[in-house]
């Protein structure tokens, strides 16, 4: 989304799209999948795993942690992954509210 037009949605708007945005592709599910039962891991266990190029990978990667969906920490010159729980958390919140207040009235 267009930074110039974002200040015109509320807050709740923008994250919802910016979240759906990560789940929108079926390479950052299953990186986000991945993620979720290891420990930790780095860039190159993910491209392992994924069968995708490190490069294609990373690009996910910065996707899914510009969502704060990921939590990392640097171990030499690698960044070890982890999910953010209290960000799915709130996501999740956010996404009930969103369908639970949301009905149609259409004919």
């Amino acid at each position: 989304m267009g930074a110039t037009k974002e200040h015109i949605y509320k807050r709740d708007v923008t994250t919802i799209a910016t979240m759906a945005k990560v789940f929108a592709h079926p390479a950052r599910v299953a990186i986000l999948q991945y993620i979720s039962r290891q420990e930790s891991c780095i860039c190159n266990d993910i491209v392992d795993e994924i069968g995708l190029a490190q490069a294609t990978i990373s690009q996910h990667l910065k996707v899914i942690n510009d969502a704060g969906l990921l939590k990392g920490n640097y171990k030499g010159k690698s960044v070890c992954y982890c999910l953010n729980g209290e960000r799915f958390n709130e996501f999740q919140e956010l996404l009930n509210s969103f369908f639970n207040t949301t009905t149609s009235n259409c004919c």
